[in-house]
């Protein structure tokens, strides 16, 4: 009898046991933040990567914190819709402005390229498990990588575009309120390929913030005479053939300063005045001396707010300012993504610098370099339409990375239909991007209109 009742005994621990084994081998439910990641691409040197943020509970989540362990020999690259810290190899991003709050059942995502095999482990989201864990990914292939990576749908966008009147695609061109070697033109004159002339430049005033323009001196007399009312009369030529004339505030030697909040007040109160009085259709954001992307953020908000969502807001960093989206004018692109018309980077006057594939230094004046730096924007947070590429128009515009006007349309091609690239491939093609950019309309016409007759035409046939 003893024997059997022990006989009893240890196949009900057994049982009881197994059952246990088999209750802590079941997914748990998960009635709260969750968060679960794919890699959405693999080619095997790296790898695109997207974490689903889901509110599975009946609180609304205000913020959240998502980290991971990579393996070593793992990396993070560009990264989008997500602010990013590092500590060894424990990556923690964070909301944006634009998608810390989640609704009881809704979701947010952001992505990232990783360079390397692993994969994300030890997740954690606000502090707890991510509970959704990672999805299975097939192995990196033994083989080499393909010569192009597999094409992807791009990130769906956060906000839609601004409603501007502009076409899908662009040229954009500067136009000199100055006598310098360049031709001087009166404003009319601009060739009829530009969508966009941006009118260089706005400058300060000894109110901090404030800026004011009127026609250069020195220009009305290269010109033999060239009155405001004259520029007034033209930028209404200009708009009556369909274009766009933007007032353009900062260049190299610009000391505007938007730094507090009266500052941002000063700023957009005197560059509306400004659009009240020449008829310009937008602001571009050229300040080549730093920017308080906070207080510039507030400011054009403001601007908007008085003209309208019909307002064009372009910005014209230098290739440095665009390559961490937590630097000053990158932070400012994707804080007004919203309202944001186009991000025109100056790819040149730069010499090497790092691309979306965080592992190769790229020289100016090449298809690489401008495609491997606007991957970076593209990558990291900016629609396709808010990207468009800066190039010098010839010779005596920039100190460096002048290229022929045909490598544009490559980088273009490569850009929007994985055609006439380089050397590198971004991990997928953007149809959408704006367009192109040049320093400047004079220059352009110093050197017989190439750019724009080059250019422009090849922009009409983009997809």
């Amino acid at each position: 009898m003893k024997r059997s009742r022990s006989l009893v005994l240890s196949l009900v621990t057994m049982l009881t046991a197994a059952l246990g084994a088999a209750w802590v081998a079941m997914p748990a439910y998960a009635a709260g933040p969750t968060a679960t990641f794919v890699k959405t691409s693999d080619w095997g040197s790296g790898w695109e990567g997207k974490y689903t943020i889901t509110n599975g509970g009946t609180t609304t989540i205000n913020g959240w914190s998502l980290t991971f362990d990579l393996p070593a020999g793992t990396s993070v690259g560009t990264y989008w819709d997500a602010l990013l810290t590092s500590s060894g190899q424990r990556y923690t991003f964070t909301n944006r402005s634009w998608n810390g709050t989640v609704a009881p059942g809704a979701s947010v995502s952001f992505g990232f390229l990783g360079s390397g095999p692993g994969s994300p482990a030890n997740c954690q989201l606000n502090g707890a498990a991510c509970g959704g864990g990672t999805t299975p990914t097939t192995p990196p292939p033994t083989t080499a990588p393909p010569t192009t990576p597999p094409p992807t749908t791009p990130p769906p966008p956060t906000s839609p575009p601004p409603v501007t009147g502009l076409p899908k695609h662009i040229l954009t061109g500067y136009w000199h309120n100055f006598d310098n070697p360049a031709v001087e033109l009166r404003l009319r004159d601009v060739p009829a390929e530009y969508d966009v002339v941006a009118v260089a430049f706005a400058e300060a005033t000894a109110t901090p913030g404030a800026v004011t323009f009127a026609v250069d001196p020195g220009l009305s007399a290269a010109l033999g005479g060239y009155t405001d009312a004259d520029f007034s009369a033209d930028v209404r030529i200009l708009k009556s053939r369909g274009k766009k004339v933007i007032i353009s505030v900062g260049g190299e030697t610009g000391r505007v300063a938007v730094n507090d909040a009266a500052s941002a007040v000063a700023f957009s109160d005197s560059v509306y005045a400004l659009i009240q009085r020449y008829g310009f259709d937008g602001v571009d954001i050229d300040l080549e001396n730093g920017l308080n992307p906070t207080y510039m953020a507030q400011a054009l908000r403001s601007l908007r707010a008085k003209v309208g969502s019909g307002l064009i807001i372009a910005m014209a960093p230098q290739t440095i300012d665009m390559q961490n989206p937590t630097t000053s004018y990158f932070k400012l692109a994707l804080d007004i993504k919203d309202i944001l018309t186009v991000v025109n980077t100056q790819f040149y006057n730069s010499g090497s610098m790092l691309g979306c594939d965080n592992n190769a230094a790229y020289s100016q004046g090449t298809v690489n370099f401008i495609v491997a730096l606007a991957c970076i924007q593209l990558e990291a947070g900016l629609r396709p339409d808010q990207v468009g590429l800066g190039l010098p128009a010839g010779p005596g515009a920039a100190g460096g990375g002048i290229v022929a006007p045909s490598v544009v349309n490559a980088a273009l091609d490569c850009l929007t239909r994985g055609t006439n690239c380089g050397s590198f491939r971004p991990p997928r093609t953007y149809p959408g991007l704006r367009g192109a950019m040049t320093w400047s309309v004079n220059w352009d016409v110093s050197n017989g209109n190439n750019f724009a007759r080059t250019v422009g035409p090849h922009l009409d046939t983009l997809p």
